[in-house]
């Protein structure tokens, strides 16, 4: 058996044709999607992100606002900031890039968004509408997970879902979304903690196998079995021992996983080409709802 390959980058250049349909409807009646975004300092990571994110809205048709701010602003300035975004009306969606320099507090940041522009899916009460099976914003990376699966036709319907991760941007929400009875879910989810001993005790029983714990080879060949989904959501760089090249690897040891399960995500190219599009997705979606539609 070889697995077949998830390809994020196709799925997402799929769904950005989509959206620049749903995009088109919405400017038909006078409305244009906005997106607007929170940089703080200059991490190097962070402004390549929101360039992303910049080149994307422009592909799309969504209308972008980034305030870039200095790493030593206050809190207090910060919030204001984000209060403006708010208020502004031609701004349907708000995501603060993090990380936040560490005098910032991310908690009360994030939860100064109002729940309606929240498309990172952070504010405690998306949360909680998650877990009750309400509409709510997810984070893109959850969204992109969930739908992987389903535009590749697996039937998530009383699978065995396994979540190698427990914080709030990954396994957390990815149970909250995957649990409820409805289409593209309705699966059994168990959340793992990265250093549960007898790990592979777990895994084993996954048909679809969710890691996020930024370690390479963390998952090896034997803690799957035979026909698994294999989604990874690792990002490691590594020095190849001959040519001492350094390159980008998830958290599953890829080359031998792909011979025993049925599908897996790669490095690069799997779940990341995902995320920016996602949350186009999230964006568009909160200019629709609150266009009232």
């Amino acid at each position: 058996m070889c697995a077949k390959i998830l390809d994020g980058r196709k799925l997402s250049a799929e769904i950005r044709e989509e959206l620049k349909g749903r995009v088109g409807k919405l400017k038909r009646k006078g409305i244009t999607p906005g997106l607007g975004g929170i940089l703080v300092g200059e991490d190097p990571g962070s402004v390549t992100y929101v360039g992303l994110k910049s080149k994307a809205c422009d592909e799309v048709g969504v209308t972008e606002k980034v305030l870039r701010l200095p790493e030593n602003i206050t809190e207090e300035e910060l919030l204001r900031n984000i209060q403006s975004l708010n208020q502004d009306l031609e701004i349907h969606g708000i995501f603060i890039q993090l990380p936040l320099p560490k005098h910032l507090s991310e908690e009360k940041v994030l939860a100064q968004i109002l729940p309606q522009k929240d498309v990172d899916g952070f504010h405690p009460l998306n949360v909680g509408k998650a877990w009750l099976g309400q509409p709510a914003f997810f984070p893109a990376v959850v969204l992109a997970i969930q739908e992987m699966l389903i535009r590749y036709g697996y039937d998530l319907k009383h699978k065995d879902v396994v979540i190698v991760n427990v914080d709030n941007m990954v396994g957390k929400p990815l149970a909250s979304l995957l649990v409820q009875d409805e289409e593209g879910a309705g699966a059994n989810v168990t959340l793992c903690h990265p250093a549960t001993p007898d790990l592979a005790s777990c895994t084993r029983r996954a048909d679809v196998l969710v890691v996020s714990v930024n370690k390479p080879n963390f998952i090896t060949a034997d803690m799957i079995k035979e026909g698994a989904w294999v989604i990874d959501f690792g990002s490691n760089w590594i020095e190849e021992p001959v040519t001492k090249k350094r390159k980008t690897v998830g958290d599953v040891d890829f080359e031998k996983v792909k011979e025993k399960a049925k599908a897996i995500t790669p490095v690069p190219g799997g779940v990341g080409p995902m995320l920016v599009t996602m949350l186009l997705v999230n964006t568009v979606t909160a200019a629709e709802r609150q266009a009232g539609g």
